[in-house]
């Protein structure tokens, strides 16, 4: 049952009276957080490069997030998953499957629901994460967790785990339907033991998720996560940072606690909440997206898109505020149902050579609408909407979007929900092309051995050669009544793809 209104009423009264941006040891009361920018300070967390392995270990491959994988060759732009052609192999999932595959250490992690029923004793909506081995696909273990009491308002039915694994050093983060940030052993219980301090898992068997530690973000911070908690984390040194999913309630005007945090970080050995921060201005429905962590001009940063639709650039290592940008015209206006002119932030930021990419979307449920494209100057402090924007496509230019941008050789991709791919100059925004792929896009474009691969909405992968030239190399059915929701992924010479329903190994084996 949800919170009784006199409960929400004191929740919220303590809430208000600390900060937006509060230090996890520090449980007194503060006054409210200045709006300015905070004076620089030195980070000491390092940067997290690319991997060095054929591996690509989180959403975006790096803490950066751009959908471009340098390494990879002799990827196939053309298979048949009727007959068989090219087809590695292919394993089942749940019937909805959202959560990006990514590959580390011989393992590969999809989050689905639990309607693969690969443990035929756990029946019932749950959110899961299951783990193959790379070689040959052969199911390894799966986390499962139970489904929110409060329903869809928190936990939409059947949606499952919609984060994406960030895998590293035999350990897994994620963030699951149930709003807690999860870290588990990558090897589930298949090792036999009971690794890390929490040890009260309900499902324990050989073939189940070990949970490392556990942070339940409902419980400790108020957060009211609308319809799912979806956010996919990203570590920058010994911190995992994320987006709550904190929204607005039921009748989508309030949120229920107005403090309750919008950003967090978190020690990535032992889950402790290192800092939480609330956005500033109000948020307009959900908050779905991803961070991005990277260094520009030497600093480290961490890039938030909030749920008021600016983005957040803050101190790693104490949360206070760099610099922040607001997606929308000053004009622009939100009104419910998707109407209005004011938009969300559910792309992930990109970080790339001391810039920002990131393009304004809403809930797919709302449709088509003006959207707004921004290359952003990540070198500022304060409110750098004025100021920083290098350059910006959008009206009736550029759609809505739910895609994060792929960047390469001085072009960079990126989709509209309305189904069009475009490729625009890196430096100026120009236009060089766009591709209708005449159905949603929910996913994003990757670009691997000179190709860029999306899938869309009628289950199809569009194949078009990396180039300021058009040029599409096929369009490639991955099955019948199928969707594809998620991002292709190349690693190790193979490039995998999970539909709604099914993961596929997709490698050159003529």
């Amino acid at each position: 049952m949800r919170t009784s209104i006199l409960i929400v009423f004191v929740l919220n009264a303590i809430f208000l009276a600390t900060s937006c941006r509060r230090p996890a040891a520090e449980r007194k009361e503060v006054t409210p957080r200045d709006t300015a920018a905070s004076e620089a300070v030195p980070v000491v967390a390092e940067e997290t490069a690319a991997p060095t392995s054929g591996d690509w270990p989180a959403w975006g491959g790096d803490s950066y997030r751009n959908m471009y994988n340098p390494r990879e060759k002799n990827i196939p732009s053309d298979w048949d998953v009727a007959t068989g052609r090219n087809i590695k192999w292919a394993e089942d999932l749940g019937s909805q499957s959202y959560g990006n595959p990514v590959v580390v250490d011989g393992k590969v992690y999809v989050g689905t629901n639990n309607e693969g029923h690969r443990d035929p004793e756990v029946v019932g909506d749950k959110g899961n994460v299951m783990c193959f081995r790379e070689s040959d696909g052969t199911f390894l273990w799966q986390a499962i967790h139970n489904k929110l009491s409060a329903g869809r308002v928190n936990d939409w039915m059947w949606q499952g785990v919609c984060s994406t694994v960030w895998g590293e050093n035999n350990r897994i983060y994620y963030v699951n339907n149930r709003c807690e940030m999860i870290c588990a052993d990558a090897d589930g219980f298949a090792d036999g033991e009971n690794d890390g301090p929490y040890a009260d898992e309900e499902y324990a068997g050989p073939e189940h998720a070990d949970i490392i530690w556990r942070y339940d973000m409902i419980e400790e911070l108020g957060v009211f996560p609308h319809n799912l908690a979806t956010s996919s984390p990203v570590i920058g040194g010994d911190h995992v940072f994320l987006v709550t999913g904190n929204g607005v309630d039921e009748g989508h005007l309030n949120l229920p606690i107005e403090a309750a945090p919008s950003f967090v970080a978190f020690n990535k050995h032992t889950g402790e909440l290192v800092w939480d921060y609330a956005v500033e201005h109000h948020v307009l429905h959900g908050q779905w997206s991803s961070p991005a962590y990277g260094l520009v001009k030497g600093e480290a940063q961490a890039v938030f898109p909030g749920g008021d639709g600016y983005v957040y650039a803050l101190h790693p290592e104490t949360g206070d505020l760099i610099w922040e940008f607001d997606c929308n015209p000053k004009d622009s206006v939100w009104e419910l149902g998707g109407y209005g002119t004011r938009n969300n932030l559910i792309a992930t930021p990109v970080i790339h050579d001391d810039k920002v990419y990131i393009a304004v979307g809403q809930d797919p449920e709302h449709g088509i609408g003006i959207g707004h494209f921004y290359c952003i100057d990540a070198t500022g402090k304060g409110d750098v909407t004025k100021t920083h924007a290098v350059w910006h496509v959008g009206n009736e230019d550029f759609g809505r979007t739910m895609s994060t941008v792929a960047i390469a050789d001085g072009l960079i991709y990126n989709c509209d929900l309305a189904g069009l791919i475009y490729c625009f100059d890196l430096k100026t925004g120009k236009m060089h092309w766009k591709h209708d792929l005449e159905a949603a896009v929910w996913a994003s474009p990757m670009i691997v051995d000179g190709k860029v691969f999306v899938g869309d909405e009628d289950g199809e992968i569009c194949v078009l050669k990396h180039g300021s030239e058009k040029e599409v190399l096929g369009n490639i059915s991955m099955g019948e009544n199928v969707t594809v929701y998620t991002t292709p992924t190349a690693a190790n010479g193979t490039l995998y793809i999970a539909t709604k329903s099914k993961l596929f190994a997709i490698a050159n084996t003529e």
